[in-house]
């Protein structure tokens, strides 16, 4: 991959672009085409006011949202938009399923799975891209 200085496509904005996919793909496959019974009732505490279906969406807009913010060239502001949409929704998600482990103990796993997500998902968006070829210092193995 070359960097975003040039042409292609940097770490950072593939991460941005995968995570992207994998959140409107979850948000459209996984909750509006087939939602499961055990997380629709571990999510009562937001679903008490928003809708599965419109949750779904928010997944789907989410990753929409992170896929065209890993296209834009050269603006890492809008890059960084699309890490905090991604981390606030895997957040959500997490804050709700920990909020059901009293109710539901098995929501443990998942509140531990979605918080570790979200906390990469903000690593990921402080990281920096390596410089480009040319402009890294040439290894010299003695």
């Amino acid at each position: 991959m070359r960097a975003a200085t040039g042409g292609g496509i940097s770490r950072r904005r593939a991460i941005l672009v995968a995570l992207g996919a994998g959140w409107a793909g979850y948000g459209g496959l996984g909750i509006l085409l087939n939602p499961r019974a055990d997380t629709t009732r571990m999510l009562d505490h937001i679903t008490r006011w928003v809708s599965m279906p419109a949750l779904g969406w928010m997944w789907v807009s989410a990753g929409a949202v992170g896929i065209l913010a890993g296209l834009v060239l050269r603006c890492p502001r809008i890059q960084a938009s699309g890490y905090a949409v991604l981390a606030a929704v895997a957040g959500l998600w997490g804050a709700a399923f920990t909020l059901a482990i009293p109710a539901y103990p098995t929501a443990a796993g998942s509140a531990c799975i979605w918080v570790g997500i979200a906390t990469a998902v903000v690593l990921a968006a402080g990281m920096d891209d390596p410089p480009p070829a040319h402009l890294r210092k040439a290894r010299r193995w003695t």
